[in-house]
């Protein structure tokens, strides 16, 4: 939002320096994102205002003629070269040293005089360009009657145009009037209005346009008039200066009125060419399936059914907040103008917009909740403004179809409540001074309030009265005002937050509920991290042809997700309930830019369809790994990353956690059988590790074995222990022994290991690590091999021969009995 500081002035007097000014409304009403002085750089002595009096031919050149002009320091003949010089102007005159644009090259530089042609030249008269104002070259720059001759032109003209980023939700700060009545309330200012009066000549305006709204959802007030007679012509240079430096272009006196009120006061309105309009029955209605409409950019638009359309009986001229038709534009012929000013639902006009590609002014502010009663304001000011500049006869009266129509709404705000969320007492004459200020009507009673502090305090009346509560009355411009909350918003911001005393807190902090999930979520992406994982963030949304890859068809939760009313692109079109997909997508993207092992995860959401209600969000953690395994020095050896690399980032994140492990075989779709395990801690299915499946990461491009891992965190936080467990370590070394078993090839690994883990005698501890499975010749059929790393460790003495011998004599039969497992070669 651009804001004139002549146009603020209109409506309150602000006599304080810009930087304070800026101070003032960053800390109360909305961020100034920085202001440009217009002017900062004309010498106030050597560019004022003057006023030619005489105009002779050039003796020596038919395009030059000599102006005499008068100034300050008496009349001086220059010469000037401009069109529209006349006699009876006031210009804006500079003498020599003054710094200029120069209106050929663009770049500034001083004013040097001497003979144009033979003559002497006093000075210059200057053009819009060279002052910097615009790129107007054509002639000099005319100022208004009432310019003083030898005023500083920076005094004249000279303006400050501050950026302003205004609230979501309050629609009155899009308008000079709304940004004004906040700096009166700061300022302590009156604030004034601009004129709404006009005059009215002919019959009823009902006789000439009619109005009906088909769906008030989203149409919630439609006002017209009509203005005969106009004259089509430019609009004064006031406007048309006012319009540029708030960045919209002057077209004709009738478009500049209904843009210029728009900017004043924050509501859009539109003029229609009442001529071009066959029915005379302006109809808000929702758009039909096929309909279609040239808007004013000369662009053909599909209409959808949920876009409000305003239509000349049958046929649509304009999308509503949004842009008008080019079938009912106002042209150089136009006589008669129908003006609709109306009030539509914000999400209508935002889903519009968004659904077009056309964000334009009107639905910039529509956008944000304008208040019904805003539209009949913002008639009566353009109406006057039609009179004064266009020539045109108002028609009597204004058609107003407002089915919308609320009665005014009353919040009552308790005086505690303002106490309780600033931490300090308002008076109750400044709480009422600070909200009429607003616009809000306050009411209370005052002669109980009078008669309670009476009997309090004991002081005479004139004592600031003890009012227990407000009633209050929002201005139709404030929808946004709801709940007395708001009202205790917009009191500690006009009275000031640096008045609120510094103190420390009251009471005790609540206690920290427990969020185990996002807890255990950061340590496992802490943990991943630590085992040289690299983190990566994709998109929640996907397509169905990407999810197919990775879910099996018969699942039908996964095979049906969410969709989005508005995707953004064709592949971010559903929710995804995998991660699978995302993480092997960007496995893909960067293994042809690393060379070696490519270790990579993520922590998000899988959004799992749940029937009548918002989708489970379900926190995973999925990683993929895949190449060559680093040797020493982290340079890549020719050995690849295989299943046991992935099953052991899995228990090392466990083991961490201090949860126990186990794996089960398990087929699922998409990852290769017989490398592809469930974990269990104890009965609870936590996550699954495998080998993605070659089809699979082929539909990736993926041509290396990447091996997956998963973890559901729902599932893990239900198994960690309430404090890990903790074994003091033995002062006494341990034994080290490796033993060869011959098991059946169908036996798990898994569970050898959980034998000898768990196997006690009094206070030995034993430990264990498988390092070899082998399958081969010296290997009966239908056996496997697997090399043990067994670790004796009592925690009262140091273990001799005998000792381990028993211990380990009771494992093995221990293990004959439960898996059938034999010493190899004994």
């Amino acid at each position: 939002m651009k804001l004139l500081l002549s146009w603020l002035r209109e409506f309150v007097d602000v006599d304080l320096p810009i930087p304070e000014l800026a101070r003032r409304v960053i800390d109360a009403t909305a961020e100034v994102e920085g202001w440009e002085t217009i002017g900062a750089d004309w010498d106030a002595e050597r560019i004022r205002v003057a006023q030619v009096v005489a105009v002779e031919p050039h003796p020596n050149a038919d395009r030059l003629r000599l102006a005499t002009v008068e100034t300050a320091a008496g009349r001086q003949q220059v010469v000037c070269g401009a069109p529209n010089l006349e006699v009876g102007q006031k210009v804006a005159f500079a003498t020599e040293g003054a710094e200029l644009v120069d209106g050929h090259t663009g770049e500034r530089s001083k004013l040097k005089l001497r003979p144009i042609r033979g003559v002497d030249s006093a000075g210059m008269v200057l053009s819009e360009k060279e002052l910097g104002l615009s790129d107007n070259h054509e002639g000099i720059l005319v100022l208004p009657e009432d310019a003083p001759i030898g005023r500083p032109l920076v005094e004249q003209l000279g303006d400050v145009l501050f950026d302003i980023s205004t609230w979501a939700n309050r629609a009155d700060l899009l308008g000079v009037l709304g940004l004004a009545r906040e700096v009166a309330a700061l300022t302590g200012k009156e604030l004034r209005e601009p004129d709404r009066s006009h005059g009215e000549a002919g019959g009823p305006v009902e006789e000439r346009v009619a109005v009906e709204i088909l769906d008030a959802d989203l149409c919630r007030r439609f006002t017209a008039s009509v203005i005969e007679n106009v004259t089509i012509g430019p609009s004064p240079a006031w406007m048309q200066e006012r319009l540029l430096r708030h960045g919209m272009r002057p077209i004709n006196n009738v478009v500049d009125i209904t843009n210029y009120v728009m900017l004043e006061t924050g509501q859009p309105l539109h003029a229609f060419d009442y001529d071009l309009l066959q029915a005379k029955r302006m109809v808000a209605r929702r758009a039909r399936p096929g309909e279609h409409l040239v808007t004013l950019d000369d662009v053909e638009r599909a209409l959808d059914p949920d876009m409000l359309v305003i239509c000349d009986g049958d046929t649509p001229v304009a999308i509503a907040g949004v842009m008008g038709g080019g079938n009912s534009e106002v042209n150089a012929n136009t006589k008669t103008v129908l003006l609709e000013v109306a009030n539509f639902y914000p999400g209508s006009i935002r889903r519009t917009s968004t659904l077009l590609k056309l964000r334009t002014e009107a639905s910039a502010r529509f956008e944000k909740g304008i208040g019904p009663d805003m539209a009949e304001f913002a008639q009566h000011r353009a109406l006057h403004l039609f009179e004064q500049l266009t020539g045109g006869t108002v028609r009597a009266g204004i058609v107003d179809v407002y089915p919308g129509k609320q009665p005014p709404r009353t919040i009552t705000l308790p005086a505690s409540r303002i106490e309780q969320v600033l931490g300090i007492a308002i008076p109750a004459d400044e709480v009422r001074s600070i909200l009429a200020a607003l616009g809000f009507t306050v009411r209370y009673d005052e002669k109980a309030a009078i008669e309670l502090s009476l009997r309090r305090s004991r002081l005479d009346s004139d004592s600031d009265v003890d009012v227990t509560s407000f009633e209050v009355q929002p201005p139709y411009w404030r929808p946004d005002v709801e709940v007395p909350d708001d009202l205790v918003e917009d009191l500690g911001r006009i009275y000031g937050y640096d008045k609120l005393p510094a103190t420390t807190l009251r009471g005790s902090l609540p206690p920290v509920e427990p969020r185990p999930v996002p807890e255990l979520r950061e340590r496992v992406r802490d943990l991943a991290a630590a085992l040289g994982f690299q983190e990566t963030i994709s998109y929640t949304l996907t397509d169905e042809a990407r999810l197919a890859r990775v879910v099996d068809p018969a699942d039908n939760r996964r095979r049906n997700p969410l969709g989005v009313m508005n995707p953004v692109a064709a592949r971010h079109q559903f929710l995804r309930t995998s991660l699978r997909a995302s993480v092997l997508e960007t496995y893909a993207n960067n293994r042809r830019h690393v060379d070696g092992a490519l270790r990579l995860y993520e922590v998000a959401f899988e959004y799992l369809p749940v029937e009548a209600d918002l989708p489970h969000e379900r926190v995973v953690l999925c990683a993929a790994l895949g190449g060559t395994r680093e040797g020493r020095w982290a340079r890549a050896t020719g050995e690849r990353l295989d299943f046991y690399d992935a099953k052991g980032a899995v228990e090392a994140i466990l083991d961490q956690l201090g949860v126990v492990a186990t794996f089960k075989p398990v087929a699922s779709f998409g990852l290769l059988p017989g490398h592809t395990a469930e974990v269990y801690a104890g009965k609870e299915p936590v996550g699954i590790v495998a080998q993605v499946h070659p089809d699979t990461a082929a539909q990736f491009d993926i041509d290396e074995p990447v091996f997956l891992c998963e973890l559901w965190v729902e599932n893990l936080v239900r198994t960690l222990p309430e404090r890990p467990a903790y074994t003091p370590p033995s002062r006494f070394p341990e034994v080290r022994l490796d033993v060869a078993l011959l098991v059946d090839a169908e036996t798990p690994a898994g569970r050898v290991l959980e034998i000898v883990r768990s196997h006690k005698s009094g206070s030995v501890r034993l430990n264990a690590d498988i390092f070899d499975d082998y399958r081969g010749p010296g290997v009966p059929a239908g056996k496997k091999s697997l090399a043990v790393s067994l670790r004796y460790q009592a925690a009262d003495r140091t273990l001799t021969d005998s000792d381990v011998e028993k211990v380990q004599g009771g494992l093995l039969k221990r293990l004959e009995k439960e898996v059938g497992a034999a010493l190899r070669g004994g």
